[in-house]
């Protein structure tokens, strides 16, 4: 069973009728959001704020308004102890006996700027945040919501592996909105509650490597026709472009991104808190395919993944989508070593 979206009420949440938070944490964690001055993470920051398995809440970014926001969030009247850190001097100390590192850290691509002028200022961010990792919490787990996804998990992965401290358990790549979107979209489809619908989403974080299983989808997707099935998966691959879109060139998906890692986070800290059948999607270093690097189901325990799930059944239309994905993902997987192994 997926972990489900939060519905809080107070400083809980009810999820199929028992609480997706613990009321008495078995442990204290200490979670860093990286890029937390950002329009991800504020909003990111504020829904891990609300869970009281967070005890430490360090948040770190460039921007000179961060320590002002680790103030504003320290007056909500929830457990976690709130920090805030400005500038790389500042990094180290944010990093330092974390738990689990959350980093929406990275620039949106902007009028004039290329792919690769976007891809080489986000993966130097995310090289040196996975650099400080290493050094100062090498066991923590780290949730890279940073785009481009495909490529930036192998990057933190590399630099990991160089720092001899790697442990492809404790390295995701947050997919969990491709999840959320297909479900908010079946449940409207369907005509139900989307916090019902169960929907796997595999593959990878952009475009034609986002793979919506709707074969498996519980409840049933209420389609039939073939050509409705490929344009709700269409939809799914394209939902970003629809809010970028629909927010007329004035930025990209961040509240629901912000929604979606802060519903992984919550999934991984249940894990590390001995919480059993934990199951999210996320993308991590995999052999179930060609691509080095996969997004399936995931069961969380304490050492982070602790069981990969796989796939299941295809039917012939997603074989064919995840053999169209296969090449772009390695594509995107090769840029990403290359970049830290040149």
């Amino acid at each position: 069973m997926f972990s489900r979206a939060l519905k809080p009420v107070g400083t809980l949440a009810v999820q199929n009728g028992a609480k997706s938070f613990s009321t008495s944490p078995q442990r204290n964690f200490k979670v860093v959001v990286a890029g937390a001055a950002g329009g991800i993470g504020q909003p990111l920051a504020l829904l891990i704020k609300q869970n009281p398995l967070v005890t430490q809440l360090a948040l770190y970014d460039l921007a000179p308004v961060t320590p002002g926001v680790a103030v504003d969030l320290s007056h909500m009247n929830t457990v976690a102890k709130v920090t805030g850190h400005k500038g790389p001097e500042e990094l180290p100390a944010a990093i330092k006996g974390a738990d689990l590192v959350v980093i929406p850290a990275g620039v949106p691509r902007k009028p004039g700027m290329t792919r690769d002028d976007l891809f080489n200022t986000n993966a130097s961010i995310v090289r040196d945040l996975a650099q400080v990792v290493a050094e100062q919490s090498p066991k923590a787990i780290m949730a890279i919501i940073t785009n481009p996804v495909n490529s930036m998990v192998p990057i933190a992965s590399e630099v990991l592996k160089k720092a001899g401290c790697y442990d492809p358990n404790r390295v995701l790549g947050v997919t969990t909105l491709d999840v959320v979107r297909a479900a908010a979209f079946i449940g409207e489809i369907n005509g139900v509650d989307p916090q019902s619908v169960q929907i796997p989403v595999i593959g990878g974080h952009s475009g034609v490597t986002i793979i919506p299983v709707l074969s498996q989808s519980k409840p049933a997707v209420k389609l039939t026709d073939q050509g409705k099935i490929e344009a709700l998966t269409k939809r799914i691959q394209e939902a970003g472009t629809e809010v970028v879109k629909a927010k007329a060139g004035g930025g990209s998906a961040t509240l629901s991104m912000a929604y979606a890692g802060a519903r992984l986070a919550n999934a991984v800290l249940r894990g590390l808190n001995g919480e059993s059948n934990v199951v999210e999607c996320a993308y991590i270093k995999s052999d179930l395919t060609e691509a080095s690097y996969f997004a399936n189901p995931l069961v969380f325990g304490k050492g982070g993944v602790a069981k990969n799930l796989g796939y299941g059944a295809l039917n012939a239309y997603e074989q064919q989508l995840l053999k169209e994905a296969i090449p772009e993902l390695k594509k995107n997987i090769v840029t990403g070593e290359k970049f830290v192994n040149k």
